[in-house]
């Protein structure tokens, strides 16, 4: 849920990104770009050497390549959930899931804090339910599934696992991370009254906002991306490409942005462009600042949704009066 910059390396996944974002597991992006400050990202015993990340500051204008890749996974998120859920879990609804937003992101930070090795179980945690997620996202959850392109879950996570330094296996593991929360946010859009759902959609974003420019998030953070399950298994904590890392609970955001938007019927391909706009904007912040909050770009393009929704229905009814 933050973005952190530095000298980049490849870090073990985490809630975050960390080329150009920082922050904590369920939410916060470690990200790191090369600005040739002295800031360093914890990794593992299996990341490679630290590197110079690949951003560029032209005319004070932020960008990198691999940050790029990873937002547009994250614009993806809103992009692919369809709407609705089975009827059999239609009688769990409720207006509490909507706390998952917030208390996604409290609880493990308050949790590593006080005893580092829940970041151990988080990291177990998410590789026995990512790819599952994953194969319900691509027989189920998303726009175009089908039954039989479940089971491509296993080669995706195959790939992550043997090519975990590569591009290719990076690109593996945020695909399991993208689907699974895809899976994640049509099943919360579905469970949750809307109104709610938004609003913990927003204090997220402010959870996530208040910790990280309160300089609260990275120690834990860190913690979780060095998190290893060990045997030389994937971590699907966050997700990395080259010098980039994002958290899960920043596609998270994004997916119950997506979902939300595929259970009202409204145009998510206009609000993962705007997501994209929003991100590129708000990446500008490392160029005063290292470390930014990344579930706040999928709280922006809520509220201007809602912003627009509310203006033009005034002027339908002003058309309508007249």
């Amino acid at each position: 849920m933050g973005k952190h910059r530095g000298v980049a390396v490849r870090a073990p996944k985490h809630h975050s990104r960390t080329e150009a974002r920082g922050g904590s597991d369920f939410g916060a992006v470690a990200s790191s770009i090369g600005d040739g400050t002295p800031d360093t990202v914890p990794v593992s015993h299996a990341s490679p050497p630290a590197r110079r990340a690949n951003a560029t500051v032209v005319h004070s204008v932020w960008f990198g390549f691999d940050n790029l890749v990873l937002t547009v996974a994250q614009a993806l998120c809103v992009v692919l959930p369809a709407a609705g859920v089975p009827r059999f879990l239609q009688r769990f609804r409720g207006g509490w899931w909507a706390l998952v937003l917030p208390l996604s992101i409290a609880i493990v930070i308050v949790a590593i804090n006080l005893l580092p090795q829940s970041a151990d179980v988080l990291t177990w945690v998410a590789l026995l339910l990512i790819p599952p997620g994953c194969a319900l996202a691509l027989g189920w959850a998303m726009h175009g599934a089908r039954w039989w392109l479940a089971p491509l879950a296993a080669p995706l996570l195959a790939l992550a696992w043997a090519d975990q330094t590569t591009r290719a296996g990076q690109l593996a593991a945020t695909a399991l991370i993208v689907g699974s929360c895809v899976t994640l946010g049509r099943l919360l859009a579905g469970a949750a009254p809307l109104t709610l759902l938004k609003l913990g959609l927003v204090a997220m974003a402010i959870t996530d906002a208040i910790l990280v420019f309160g300089n609260q998030l990275q120690a834990p953070n860190a913690v979780l991306i060095a998190a290893a399950p060990g045997a030389g298994l994937p971590q699907l904590q966050s997700a990395s490409f080259g010098f980039a890392s994002l958290g899960y609970g920043d596609f998270f955001a994004a997916a119950v942005l997506g979902g939300i938007l595929a259970l009202e019927g409204r145009s998510q391909l206009i609000a993962a462009a705007a997501l994209l706009v929003v991100s590129y904007a708000w990446d500008q912040l490392f160029l005063v600042v290292d470390t930014i909050p990344a579930t706040v770009p999928p709280a922006i393009v809520l509220i201007g949704y809602e912003c627009v929704a509310h203006v033009s229905g005034r002027r339908r009814v002003a058309v309508g009066t007249s």
